[in-house]
Order: structure tokens, then C-alpha cells, then sequence
């Protein structure tokens, strides 16, 4: 998916196509995740190389989107899996696992003002410079958005069917801290710099997990807060045909506390 192919219609924001269910069979490393798309196994694009929760995906329902690049070697990638039990006769909850898929998600719902409570953009640059990070968007000129997408833990709940791993410590936080310092030290007057954490499912009772740095990145965070950062959540609610923006509200206060 590409960012001209995505396009929105009342309140929603559509894929070019319908993404297609499929089961997934094994993750054999960082970067290909083996599904059974009607009785064949192929090799599909992992688009995240984290991990992905703690979860064993090995046999989870997934969704995929077909790639029409005649340069690709995989030709779909897997765009979220479920944890919901199989036989459970609702709607899938699905968890997108692509994070340069949500930027893309949360570029459109700035375009089409789906996120009022964040910014309303009059203009909206992507990739801009301040100083010694590239931070995903400008919008309105003043106002510096960095878009954050955790999967290292999934903080949804479990069925009985769901496999896991131990879930070791979390210490890969020196980029985030990175890009939230550069924020707060780069800040010039009448302007707004936003950490957006978007989560590409419903996550209504976020929760801050400690690290193995947790005294260094609370500290780092405090003092951005101090110099003016913002920091927000969104989550959007994804199925076959696209993805509406759940909710959004402001976090700052609970990292403060």
C-alpha cells in the first residue's frame, strides 16, 4: 500500500483493496512470516522486525495485503494477526503489526482532520528535520509530530488458544528517548512538538511498562515535558477494508505523574 492509493470516505480511510485472510503457519526469522493463503504455504513480508508482543504466531488467523511490484520477492505482506478465539462468532479484533503502515494511517487522518483534538492542519509536511532527528510530519508549520508505534507489548487480552513466550525486559528505548529530547530541545517560541503513540487496535487503558532504563527515560521524558513536548494516543480500529480512528486523547499528564 502506498500513500495515494489510501483514500477516505466518511470518516474512513480505505485500502487501495480488500485485505485478504489468511492462517499463519511460522515466523522463520526477522523478516518473513510463512501463511497458508488456500492450502499453499508462502513466504510473506514481516512488516515490523520486533517482536510482536510476546505472542507465538504460529497458527493465528492474519490479514494481507497483495503487492503488485513485479520487483518483490514476496507477494503479499501481512498487514495484522488476531488473538480472538477461533471459534468466536463476532468480528475479528485485529491488530495491525506494520508500522510504516501507520504512518500512513495517521498522514491521512491529519489530511482529512479525523485527529481535531491534536491539530487541525491547514498544511502538513512529511519528514522534516529538527535538529539531529528526521521527525515524521510538520504540520501548520509549527507544530512537529514523531509517530510511535509499540509492538513489543501488545497490551490486549489473551485467549486460552494464544501462545506466548517469556516476555524478556524492554530496553530498546535509546531512539524514542532520542527523538523526545531532540523535540523538547528543539522547540522555538509559538511552537508545538507531539509524540503521537499510535496503536493499530483499541487500547483504552494504555499503560507505561518499565524498562531496563527506567530512571534514565523517566528522567529524559520529564525534562521534555518540561521544555513543552506533548505527548498523545490514537488508536484506529482496523478490518479487510480499512481503518477509522477509534479515539484519540492526551498523555502527558499520566507521564508526568
Amino acid at each position: 500500500m502506498t500513500d495515494h492509493t489510501l483514500h477516505v470516505r466518511d470518516g474512513k480511510i480505505y485500502f487501495p483493496e480488500p485485505l485478504s485472510p489468511a492462517i499463519i503457519v511460522r515466523r522463520p526469522n526477522r523478516f518473513i512470516i510463512d501463511v497458508d493463503v488456500d492450502g499453499t504455504v508462502v513466504g510473506c513480508h514481516c512488516p515490523t522486525t520486533g517482536r510482536i508482543g510476546n505472542l507465538v504466531l504460529d497458527g493465528l488467523p492474519c490479514l494481507l495485503s497483495r503487492s503488485h511490484s513485479s520487483s518483490r520477492k514476496t507477494p503479499y505482506t501481512v498487514e495484522a494477526v488476531t488473538v480472538d478465539a477461533p471459534d468466536d462468532p463476532a468480528e475479528p479484533s485485529w491488530i495491525g503489526i506494520s508500522q510504516n503502515a501507520a504512518n500512513r494511517y495517521v498522514e491521512q487522518a491529519l489530511r482529512s482532520r479525523l485527529l481535531p483534538g491534536i491539530v487541525t492542519t491547514d498544511s502538513l509536511r512529511r519528514e522534516q528535520v529538527l535538529g539531529q532527528s528526521r521527525l515524521d510530519f510538520l504540520a501548520n508549520d509549527d507544530t512537529y509530530i514523531e509517530v510511535k508505534t509499540p509492538l513489543d507489548n501488545l497490551q490486549v487480552t489473551l485467549g486460552d488458544h494464544a501462545r506466548t513466550r517469556p516476555h524478556t525486559p524492554l530496553d530498546s528505548t535509546d531512539r524514542m528517548v532520542r527523538h523526545i529530547g531532540e523535540l523538547g530541545r528543539s522547540l522555538a517560541a509559538h511552537q508545538r512538538a507531539i509524540l503521537l503513540v499510535c496503536f493499530l487496535y483499541d487500547n483504552p487503558g494504555f499503560q507505561v511498562l518499565k524498562s531496563s532504563r527506567h530512571n534514565w527515560v523517566k528522567a529524559q521524558v520529564a525534562e521534555a515535558l518540561h521544555q513543552g513536548v506533548e505527548i498523545w494516543q490514537v488508536n484506529f480500529q482496523l478490518d479487510t477494508t480499512g481503518v477509522r480512528v477509534l479515539s484519540h486523547h492526551e498523555l502527558t499528564r499520566q507521564f508526568q505523574d
